[in-house]
């Protein structure tokens, strides 16, 4: 049997890989990934890639023949990952995040998988000041990354049945330390900031809230999508991940990540535009369908593994916001460099 990860050497997969490998031993795990951030690698014992059965580099708009030969489950983890990068690259937003994940779900059915695990995302709540968003609320996708996830929960749900589990996990905003560390989250940019420069830049006024999760807590969640039976939300669920106690503003991530940095000054940029992107999320939902996979990192030990991590790796970029530890640089670093198509295809 095979667990099918694609987008497996993002900041994501080597924690799911990890996770699956350990709760799966004898399944074989295979990768599939086009390699865009693959040299972003922290202080990485080994190639985080040394842990699957098999690796693919492909595109995964373009499935090479066979991957799903024997395949149990899939874990869609790639994706044009964030706000920035879907406003750079609008169409291969919608390409990878929407089109290719309902293309892949419809070849996977006829292949016989059992399963796939969507990664999804909170933001698609967009603005809300109304309280906290369940899984009932009405959805207000402000930007190309948030409109790909909408469209593809859309079409992922007409594929679902009881052959075919469908589990969109909606992630709260990813934190902590992975071997292939992204510094383009707000929690991870601000204990960078500390650690480099002993200062905390706040882009925004700090008022809106974030829902947050550790990223070794999104792989427990997959785990548990991974076996879910559609007892345990029908064929289709569309499922909100993370825990009411890391609902935050961003001034008061701000504050905690200095309460353990200390020395460090926080700047507020008073003179933001206002952020749109503002929700609280509750997680009753996940808390009553999974009560062994709950979130299990809390906030101040996310904020010492990461000063920890980057400390061994001799972090000390006061202009980490140009560097390649943020996607979006990456993406147009090997654009620039003739690598890259418009579309994000590699060049020939």
């Amino acid at each position: 049997m095979k667990i099918l990860i694609t987008g497996n050497m993002g900041y994501l997969g080597p924690c799911v890989v990890q996770r699956l490998h350990a709760s799966y031993p004898d399944v074989t795990l295979v990768g599939l990934d086009m390699g865009y951030f693959a040299s972003c690698l922290t202080n990485a014992q080994i190639l985080p890639e040394c842990r699957v059965d098999l690796q693919y580099f492909s595109d995964v708009r373009c499935l090479p023949d066979n991957v799903l030969q024997g395949v149990y489950a899939i874990v869609y983890l790639a994706a044009v990952s964030n706000d920035p990068m879907g406003n750079t690259f609008e169409e291969p937003t919608f390409d990878i995040n929407y089109r290719a994940a309902v293309e892949v779900a419809k070849k996977a059915k006829q292949a016989g998988v059992k399963t796939i695990v969507y990664a999804s995302s909170c933001s698609m709540y967009g603005f809300a000041e109304d309280g906290a968003k369940t899984e009932n609320s009405e959805l207000n996708p402000l930007t190309a990354y948030a409109k790909s996830k909408v469209l593809a929960e859309g079409d992922l749900k007409k594929i679902a049945d009881t052959n075919f589990v469908v589990t969109s996990l909606r992630f709260s905003t990813a934190c902590g330390m992975s071997d292939r560390l992204r510094l383009d989250l707000v929690l991870n940019d601000f204990v960078a900031g500390a650690v480099a420069s002993k200062k905390i830049t706040i882009l925004s006024d700090g008022t809106p809230w974030r829902p947050l999760i550790n990223v070794r807590d999104m792989a427990r969640a997959i785990d548990w999508a991974v076996s879910r039976e559609p007892a345990d939300g029908d064929d289709f669920l569309a499922i909100n991940i993370g825990s009411d106690e890391w609902n935050y503003q961003v001034k008061d991530l701000a504050e905690a990540v200095a309460k353990v940095i200390p020395d460090v000054e926080v700047s507020l940029n008073k003179n933001a535009q206002p952020d749109k992107r503002s929700y609280r999320v509750s997680f009753d939902l996940f808390k009553k369908l999974a009560p062994d996979y709950q979130p299990e990192v809390d906030l101040i030990t996310t904020i010492k593994e990461l000063k920890n991590g980057l400390e061994a790796m001799g972090f000390k970029d006061k202009d980490f916001r140009e560097s390649k530890f943020i996607r979006l640089k990456v993406l147009t670093y090997l654009q620039n460099k003739g690598l890259l198509t418009e579309k994000l295809e590699w060049k020939q």
